[in-house]
């Protein structure tokens, strides 16, 4: 008799396909756009950043720091670099000088929006290389990878 259930075992299985799996899709997209993308594209953080500020315009720097899963000084010094870049604009809150919001720079808009669509264009004909039960797959999947990375954002984490 195995020690391990059936249950067990396919979601071992799905977790460490999905392990395999997302970082090369992320890596196959990213040197895509990478290659297409006519100015220098910004580093992995930076852009997770940038997307996170044209989500929550107006967000703080802890704020950003919890949503991305990063300390506030890491944003922090991230923010700085891309303030000097002029990717980034802080602006004080009105209320609490010590507190600055975040805001994109139209650069960073255009540049964002620009990344975004090689995106688009590059998964969908991925995409249209697919079988239609692969494609119906995958559509349905979306749903559960969205709870999935929500489930893994709010866990608690690990004590040492």
């Amino acid at each position: 008799m195995s020690d391990t259930s059936a249950p067990t075992q396919r979601t071992a299985r799905v977790a460490a396909e999905l392990a395999a799996c997302l970082p090369a899709l992320y890596r196959a997209l990213d040197r895509r756009i990478a290659r297409d993308f006519p100015h220098p594209k910004p580093p992995e953080g930076q852009l997770m950043l940038l997307r996170h500020v044209a989500q929550h315009e107006g967000c703080t720097v802890r704020e950003a720091a919890e949503a991305l899963l990063m300390k506030p000084n890491n944003v922090s010094a991230l923010v700085s670099q891309m303030t000097e870049q002029g990717m980034l604009e802080r602006r004080q809150d009105r209320s609490d000088k010590r507190v600055a919001h975040l805001y994109l720079t139209e650069t960073s808009r255009r540049r964002l929006a620009q990344v975004r669509a090689l995106e688009q264009t590059h998964l969908t004909e991925a995409l249209a290389a697919l079988t239609d039960g692969e494609l119906d797959a995958l559509g349905s999947a979306t749903g559960a990878l969205v709870s999935l990375a929500r489930h893994l954002h709010t866990a608690p984490a690990a004590t040492r």
